[in-house]
C-alpha cells in the first residue's frame, strides 16, 4: 500500500508498505524500547528480572512463543520481532525441576482437544491450565500444555474438562514425559520421558 502524505523525515517519520515485511525494513514501532521480563514470585508479586535474563534487547518485540526444542522438559522461549533481529530464542537456564507435557486428542470435541481446561493436583497445590494455541504476530503456540512440578516427581491427581462436557480423571501420575491423553478412552500415551533430572 502507498504512503498517503509526505513523511516528515527529519522527525524520524517513515513507511512500510507491508507490515509484515518489518523485520527486513531495519524499522521499529516501538521506539526502541527495550523488553522487559518479570518472574512470578508465587505470592503475588513480580521481579523485573529483564536485565539478568539477557532478554531486554530494543528489537520491538511483538509476540513470545514457548517451546521444548531441547527436549529436556524446559521450555525455551521465541520472541518474533519488527526490528532489531527478526527472530530471538532464549535457552531456559533455569534450574531443572519436574514436568508433565500433554498432547490432547479429541473424540466428541474438535481432533486437538482446543479450548479443554486442565487441573493439575501436586502436594495440595493445584495448577490449572487451558488449551488455547496462542496465533500471534508472525507466530503461533503448539496445541501442547506444559505444566511445571517444581519438585513434585508424581502428579496426585489430573482432570481434564474437554470442551464436548467430558470429564476425565488420572491419578499417581509419573513426571518428566510427554502424555497423549486420548478423549473418553482414558488411554494414555507416553510420547517421550526423562528419566532423571540430570543434564
Amino acid at each position: 500500500m502507498p504512503c498517503l502524505r509526505d513523511l516528515d523525515k527529519a522527525n524520524g517519520e517513515f513507511w512500510v508498505s507491508n507490515p509484515w515485511s518489518f523485520s527486513a525494513s531495519g524499522e521499529n514501532l516501538s521506539a526502541y524500547e527495550r523488553n522487559g521480563v518479570f518472574l512470578n514470585d508465587r505470592r503475588g508479586g513480580f521481579h523485573n528480572i529483564s536485565h539478568a535474563s539477557g532478554a531486554d534487547n530494543p528489537g520491538d518485540g511483538r509476540s513470545a512463543v514457548s517451546w521444548d526444542i531441547t527436549g529436556d522438559g524446559m521450555p525455551e522461549l521465541f520472541v518474533r520481532q519488527a526490528g532489531g533481529g527478526a527472530l530471538v530464542i532464549y535457552h531456559n537456564r533455569f534450574p531443572r525441576a519436574h514436568y508433565l507435557q500433554l498432547s490432547l486428542r479429541g473424540t466428541r470435541s474438535n481432533s486437538l482437544g482446543v479450548g479443554a481446561r486442565v487441573e493439575c493436583e501436586i502436594g495440595g497445590l493445584v495448577i490449572r491450565r487451558s488449551l488455547f494455541p496462542v496465533v500471534n504476530f508472525l507466530s503461533q503456540s503448539p496445541a501442547l500444555l506444559h505444566l511445571g512440578l517444581g519438585d513434585a516427581a508424581t502428579v496426585d491427581r489430573l482432570t481434564i474438562h474437554w470442551p464436548s462436557g467430558e470429564v476425565q480423571r488420572f491419578e499417581q501420575l509419573a513426571a518428566d514425559r510427554h502424555l497423549r491423553i486420548t478423549e473418553g478412552t482414558g488411554q494414555l500415551r507416553t510420547l517421550s520421558a526423562r528419566s532423571q533430572l540430570s543434564p
